[in-house]
């Protein structure tokens, strides 16, 4: 059976896709193609995976005037070229998309062939591009209950609520592997401090503010995001990366509470591991809004702590003493949805 994966431009949308890799590897009747764009992180994070990867240029459809909006006219029906050659030429028997606009191109393409389409849904909010082609899909897995509301007039039938796809691998971190790779102390409470694929500014700079009030109670382990490292941020107790990868199952096993941005993978892999959380949500001014919607869903269900808008020094260090304290943890009852959605994909 060959699929065609899609989606990129963040790890949001790579990373439901990586998982399901990961739970399809284990069908040795699958071959797999992965789509994704040309000038996102999307080669290098699925390439690491072993799959092959075409890169196709991207067209994004801004909320705002820009010269961009422009040349991107130009540049989508170049995008449904190649994905139609691409789709063409392999011959998928099915193709499963996460959304960012590197999927919109592929599901057209498709949908010329007649070839099947399957889209994953991780947000509360679900983004333009997947809104774009909820019609056009054969099956919709969504991570939340409460998304179905803000599909739109979509057949219910196609609808299935999976829960979030999340890596396997994540599961099998061992804690004494991740005191050994951070050079942490396994006596002191620990901080997972994580910007999300890219990092969070705002965070970054709490934490450069905050950090010697926080050593006075944790151990910190700070992803800060490519090209984000803070050499003058040396402490005892401090460790910084750009990126965690293969460690970060780990350093999650070690860790007592994660400070996080809220993206929807990001804040899955949190519940499912029963983790206490501080969430601090992208805000409207700079997103759709989806981050805070997911955030407002897991905190009301697990008792995690949320934090919005403008937040100051003092602010930060009180809300991360809290959430350690009361910020829920434990049996969340979050569930892996990889499997169901590998069995939608390889129903014939």
């Amino acid at each position: 059976m060959r699929i065609i994966l899609a989606g990129g431009g963040t790890g949001g949308h790579v990373i439901p896709n990586l998982a399901v890799i990961e739970e399809l590897k284990k069908h040795l009747s699958a071959e797999l193609l992965y789509i994704g764009s040309n000038d996102g992180m999307d080669r290098r994070m699925v390439e690491n995976s072993g799959v092959q990867f075409f890169g196709i240029p991207t067209a994004k459809l801004r909320r705002y005037f820009s010269l961009q909006n422009f040349l991107d006219f130009f540049r989508f029906p170049m995008s449904i070229w190649q994905a139609r050659k691409i789709i063409k030429e392999w011959k998928p028997d099915v193709v499963f998309a996460t959304g960012g606009f590197v999927s919109v191109p592929v599901i057209l393409a498709a949908n010329i062939f007649k070839v099947p389409v399957i889209l994953y849904e991780s947000d509360t909010v679900p983004g333009m591009a997947n809104r774009l082609c909820f019609k056009r899909a054969d099956k919709i897995c969504l991570s939340f209950e409460e998304s179905i509301a803000r599909i739109g007039a979509v057949n219910s039938k196609k609808i299935v609520v999976t829960g979030p796809a999340l890596r396997e691998t994540i599961f099998g971190g061992d804690k004494m592997r991740g005191y050994k790779f951070t050079k942490m102390n396994q006596h002191r409470p620990a901080l997972l401090i994580v910007g999300g694929s890219q990092g969070a500014e705002q965070i970054n700079k709490l934490v450069a503010l905050c950090l010697d009030e926080l050593l006075k109670k944790f151990q910190i382990v700070h992803v800060r995001g490519r090209g984000k490292l803070d050499i003058s941020l040396h402490r005892q107790g401090y460790v910084q990366y750009e990126y965690l990868d293969k460690e970060l199952a780990d350093v999650y096993a070690m860790c007592d509470m994660v400070v996080s941005r809220g993206g929807a993978n990001s804040l899955a892999e949190i519940a499912a591991l029963g983790k206490k959380a501080l969430i601090i949500p992208l805000g409207r001014h700079a997103s759709r809004g989806e981050q805070i919607e997911n955030a407002k869903v897991y905190a009301r269900k697990f008792g995690w702590a949320m934090l919005e808008g403008d937040i100051g020094a003092a602010g930060f260090v009180q809300a991360v003493e809290m959430a350690y304290k009361n910020g829920g943890g434990g049996d969340t009852g979050v569930k892996n949805g990889v499997r169901e959605i590998v069995k939608i994909l390889l129903k014939p």
